[in-house]
């Protein structure tokens, strides 16, 4: 499915999310027709031909929004948020795994039983068992957070139909990203924000949580690629690692954003933003992605960073 390939229909749930958005305009920009499904009363992206309100918890809703058929579907409706999930592990297990459940089995049992389902995941699902060397799709899965577990559970569900219906699955477990628009529950745009309100009321002490442990980091657009390249070349029944394969512990990055915004400013630990069980050390290895789809990360860390501070100086 690349820009010189027929059109064909991709339905993109979560379309009205920070990474979903992106994947429409990618995709209409290569000649697809794309539906958006999105959360009702949210706003659509551009790009989508037509738009369907939907709820992964409602049964009802996931059947229409499947409706008349789709050659694939690229599936990031999700609770995103670790705090958020932390906050409701049932709504995480209810949103991420049975509502992955519910589709997979809706998209199944419709006219578009061999459609090619890109579902994803996260590098999270690995958990801390490996110690710093990076992460490899065949390590065994060790989720240490209820959106983990919970987005391991929407992997299972997604296995489970495909093997019983013949629906093409296909896995991405991203590994941490960032850009422009991305929400501040998030640890770039939150670092961001907080640096600037020390700065604009002259404080020196920023919040933050764990310093230490290290993440490998990606600019969202090389994300969006990475799926793209997965709909286009992927192997149906594969699980892929979406990662740069290059560490930066969280210290770096809080230090790499104060130096941006040329904030005298330094890190001060609060105990309430610290996670339980936290994950130490979570980098990639991208092999079988690169070899399968030819894909590489194009845009540094800096130019995300830089992004992050610029969207949210206006």
């Amino acid at each position: 499915m690349s820009s010189a390939s027929p059109a064909v229909r991709v339905l993109v749930t979560g379309a009205d999310g920070f990474v979903g958005g992106r994947v429409v305009r990618r995709l209409a920009a290569n000649g697809h027709a794309v539906t958006a499904a999105i959360r009702r009363g949210t706003s659509p992206p551009p790009g989508a031909i037509a738009v369907r309100p939907f709820d992964l918890r409602d049964g009802a809703s996931v059947r229409e929004v499947v409706e008349g058929g789709f050659e694939a579907v690229v599936h990031l409706a999700a609770v995103a948020s670790g705090a958020d999930a932390r906050r409701d592990p049932g709504a995480a297990w209810e949103i991420n795994a049975a509502g992955t459940a519910r589709l997979c089995e809706a998209l199944a049992e419709s006219a578009a039983a061999d459609s090619l389902f890109l579902l994803a995941s996260t590098a999270e699902v690995y958990g801390s068992g490996v110690g710093s060397r990076p992460r490899m799709e065949s390590d065994p899965p060790v989720p240490c957070s209820p959106y983990a577990a919970s987005k391991l559970g929407a992997e299972i569900a997604a296995a489970e139909v495909g093997r019983r219906t013949g629906l093409r699955i296909i896995v991405a477990r991203a590994f941490p990203h960032t850009g422009a628009g991305q929400d501040v529950r998030f640890v770039i745009p939150a670092f961001v924000q907080r640096i600037r309100e020390a700065q604009g009321a002259g404080r020196r002490a920023v919040p933050v949580g764990n310093l230490e442990p290290v993440r490998d980091f990606l600019h969202v657009d090389d994300v969006v690629e990475a799926y793209i390249a997965l709909i286009e070349r992927g192997m149906p029944g594969a699980c892929y690692n979406v990662a740069s394969g290059s560490g930066v512990s969280v210290r770096e990055l809080f230090e790499r954003i104060r130096a941006l915004l040329g904030a005298d400013v330094q890190a001060t630990e609060d105990p309430a933003l610290r996670r339980a069980a936290d994950i130490s050390h979570l980098v990639g290895d991208a092999t079988r992605l690169r070899e399968d789809t030819e894909w590489r990360p194009r845009r540094t860390l800096d130019e995300a960073l830089d992004e992050v501070a610029s969207a949210q100086a206006h």
